[in-house]
């Protein structure tokens, strides 16, 4: 591993990697589990450590506008938030998205009201799905930095230009110290050139930026978006491929274990994924193969990579950290099912609703999940809601 050996939490970490990007704008405004994010950013401007424009916001609805204004105006731009943050900020999403800014947003998962819950849920991320932002899961500490300083990479990259959000668990990554390989300054400004703006904001060159766009062009403008958003997959890997390279660990947006003969595979994000991964090597110690796939890369889905990895399986079971009201599974349910219509041969799915508001998954409930995988290949039969697993009243 290239870099200096160091121990940081979540949150230290994105902050050191977007220190490291030398970003020139950060607006923020704290809400748990992000917090520390900006706090750390904030030393770092006072300090003399970042020449940044530390702008502190009234809300983060304001935020992202000030990100918007400041990515349109040129700068690299840098922000963070979490859940009810998210949630206020939603309006201008669409926006940052839409108008092609390259602004990075950290987000600290965690659960939506009510009840108040400061913990762990994807409930954010998947609020943010359908906005026209990139998406990236970070799986430890270690993914979260290295995510953060790839995304500006892809995010600036002229054939992509949108935003991107670098999702990590709230408390059990951002909170969480572990150890980590920080790169060397030279080598992040070797990989992370200054940004080149696209029409930047000028005061003597009047430009307007979201006119007016009605039935005569508004559908037209949104079908451009869409394609150049699908044409993003290429870059984010040619950038995961270079990153790796000089860090000496290596990105994929689809991450497979033990899924080779395997007939049940389970499917996570997060950091859940050590967990699962831990309890598929002791059952393969006792003769049961039992795969495990993760996504890296949430948005766009990574649909031709995931048929792949699920190739070989007869069940799997998609594990969400959410809950989608109405619908028979939940959100990465719903884009996995999609995704495998589109396979010649089809595994039989089922949803598992799981770690809400930040209940821990346990090895014993990812066996459980497993049994319930095997009962469903006996079957040959899905149930046709989602198995919820570690709440009580469902074992």
């Amino acid at each position: 591993m290239k870099g200096k050996l160091v121990g940081m939490n979540g949150d230290r970490a994105v902050a050191f990697a977007a220190k490291q990007a030398d970003v020139d704008v950060i607006s923020a405004y704290p809400i748990t589990p992000q917090t520390i994010i900006v706090e750390t950013l904030a030393e770092y401007v006072n300090n003399g450590e970042l020449n940044a424009a530390f702008i502190p916001v009234e809300s983060e609805h304001s935020a992202l506008s000030a990100a918007v204004g400041a990515s349109l105006a040129g700068a690299r731009v840098f922000t963070a938030t979490s859940s009810q943050g998210l949630a206020l900020m939603w309006e201008i999403l669409w926006i940052a998205a839409g108008l092609r800014t390259t602004i990075v947003m950290a987000m600290g998962n965690r659960a939506l009201s009510p009840n108040i819950n400061i913990h762990c849920s994807h409930d954010d991320a998947y609020a943010a799905r359908d906005t026209g932002w990139l998406q990236f899961f970070a799986e430890n500490v270690q993914e979260a930095y290295d995510l953060t300083l790839m995304a500006f990479r892809i995010s600036e990259d002229h054939r992509v230009l949108f935003p991107s959000i670098v999702n990590l668990d709230g408390f059990i990554l951002t909170h969480a110290t572990e150890g980590l390989y920080v790169l060397d300054d030279e080598d992040v400004k070797a990989f992370l050139p200054k940004k080149k703006p696209v029409n930047p904001i000028d005061p003597s060159k009047p430009m307007t930026y979201g006119p007016l766009d009605l039935f005569d062009w508004y559908m037209e403008h949104r079908r451009l978006q869409y394609a150049s958003f699908m044409s993003t997959p290429p870059v984010i890997k040619e950038v995961f491929e270079e990153y790796g390279k000089l860090s000496g660990r290596r990105y994929t947006p689809v991450k497979t274990f033990n899924v080779e003969g395997a007939e049940v595979v389970l499917m996570v994000l997060g950091s859940s994924a050590g967990t699962v991964r831990y309890v598929s090597r002791k059952l393969a110690e006792k003769g049961k193969k039992v795969g495990v796939v993760s996504l890296t890369q949430y948005r766009p889905f990574p649909v031709r990579e995931l048929i792949e990895a699920l190739s070989g399986a007869s069940v799997v079971a998609v594990m969400d950290r959410s809950v989608s009201f109405g619908s028979p599974g939940a959100q990465l349910f719903m884009d996995t099912s999609t995704a495998l219509l589109k396979a010649k041969r089809r595994p039989l799915l089922f949803n598992v609703v799981y770690g809400l508001g930040g209940r821990d998954l346990t090895p014993g409930d990812v066996e459980k999940i497993v049994m319930k995988a095997e009962e469903v290949l006996r079957r040959g039969e899905s149930p046709e809601e989602p198995v919820w697993v570690g709440v009580r009243g469902e074992e």
